[in-house]
């Protein structure tokens, strides 16, 4: 195995154990309400995207299913958000995992508001309605973040991790200030 597929495995099992904790924050009708919110199905007893469901026997040791990460009120609203990921190479790519941020709505459903590739952050800085920006972190030097408008999240710049990790988007002012 190489290291690449190596490291990104460690990381997409190493997660398991903190999303167990997460998910004992919500209801059982909760947890199903926000996988299907994301996109996700039940297969057997594992939720899974359409994605998750065409891995075969070869990827089956680098696949997690969906697992909720973090449960918590993210933009002060007093409603919970959560974090759900799912791990694979085989659909998320060098990333190794994928991730959606559903909220719960004050009619108890949920909504699926933010969803890419690779490991979401929030940061200091702060959009609409509370919302902080999300930075998604994948492969690569150059990391793009999205800012809360009020309805979703639009792309508003991307952080570079050393100058010049993002000279291929050829567009100055959509360097993060």
């Amino acid at each position: 195995m190489n290291m690449p597929i190596l490291f990104v495995t460690a990381l997409i099992m190493s997660a398991s154990s903190i999303a167990s904790a997460s998910q004992k924050q919500l209801s059982s009708t909760d947890i199903a309400a926000a996988f299907k919110a994301a996109g996700y199905s039940l297969k057997g007893k594992e939720w899974r995207t359409e994605c998750g469901f065409d891995i075969t026997e070869d990827f089956e040791t680098v696949y997690r299913p969906g697992v909720i990460e973090e449960a918590r009120d993210i933009n002060g609203d007093g409603r919970l958000e959560a974090i759900i990921t799912e791990g694979s190479l085989a659909c998320y790519g060098m990333a190794g995992i994928g991730f959606n941020i559903v909220t719960k709505q004050a009619d108890g459903s949920w909504k699926s508001v933010l969803a890419n590739s690779g490991f979401v952050y929030f940061l200091e800085t702060k959009g609409a309605d509370g919302w902080p920006d999300a930075q998604i972190v994948g492969p690569g030097l150059c990391y793009g973040v999205w800012r809360w408008n009020g309805n979703e999240y639009d792309y508003k710049c991307s952080n570079e991790e050393e100058p010049g990790g993002c000279s291929w988007l050829n567009a100055p002012e959509k360097i993060c200030k």
